[in-house]
């Protein structure tokens, strides 16, 4: 008894090394078949995702456009007044123009006897008009080589009563404009005396004076003149 358990008589599998792997896959092979083909024939094993499933999701859709805006009311039109009693603007059709007015036309002129051609009449040349006379002068200062023209009339200032009775006396300067023709054109008060200004101003406007000549021709002149009043 004791010889079979350490020596059996009936032997398990054999000596090759490949024997359990081949085993293994025998049964792992029966095993999936057991579950796999009644799977595929009754359609249950899961069908793979679409492709479709990985694309990117599609952008959102624009927002609407905003509502138009409200229509402008239309400006209401000018009303324009017309005038029953205005002239009209255009003529009626219904008036023909009037024919041009040739009345003003006047004929040429006859030829002169003798012959006028280019201002010529008779072969002489007319004489050209004479030239306008020159503008006057300015007045000239007198001083260096203008030299105070001569007084060939004196009159004396009337002296006036209330200055006289004011005992108010003294001297009026005044500046003279003496023309061409050595008469006084203008004069003013340099140095006043109130009660005695206008019988200067008087007085100087009746002076004379002898021409001033400015190469040889003769010219106006400004000059200081002093008019005298005093209390006998």
């Amino acid at each position: 008894m004791f010889g079979d358990i350490v020596e059996p008589s009936v032997k398990v599998g054999t000596n090759q090394w490949y024997t359990v792997p081949v085993s293994i896959a025998v049964h792992t092979g029966a095993v999936l078949a057991l579950i796999v083909i009644p799977l595929m024939a009754a359609d249950v094993l899961p069908t793979p995702p679409s492709m479709l499933a990985f694309a990117a999701t599609p952008p959102p859709p624009p927002p609407p456009p905003p509502p138009p805006p409200p229509p402008q009311a239309a400006a209401p039109k000018p009303v324009v007044e017309v005038n029953p009693a205005a002239a009209p603007i255009e003529a009626p059709k219904e008036i023909a123009p009037e024919p041009p007015d040739t009345s003003f036309e006047r004929a040429e002129p006859a030829g002169i006897a003798g012959g006028v051609i280019g201002g010529v009449v008779g072969g002489i040349p007319e004489a050209p008009p004479p030239p306008p006379p020159p503008p006057p002068a300015a007045p000239v200062r007198v001083g260096g080589n203008i030299k105070p023209p001569m007084k060939l009339k004196d009159v004396r200032p009337t002296y006036p009563p209330i200055a006289q009775s004011a005992r108010v006396q003294g001297v009026v300067i005044i500046e003279a404009t003496i023309g061409p023709n050595g008469k006084v054109q203008d004069a003013r008060v340099l140095r006043s005396i109130p009660l005695l200004d206008s019988a200067a101003l008087d007085a100087v406007r009746q002076w004379e004076f002898s021409p001033t000549l400015l190469n040889g021709v003769p010219v106006p002149v400004i000059m200081t003149v002093t008019v005298q009043f005093t209390l006998s």
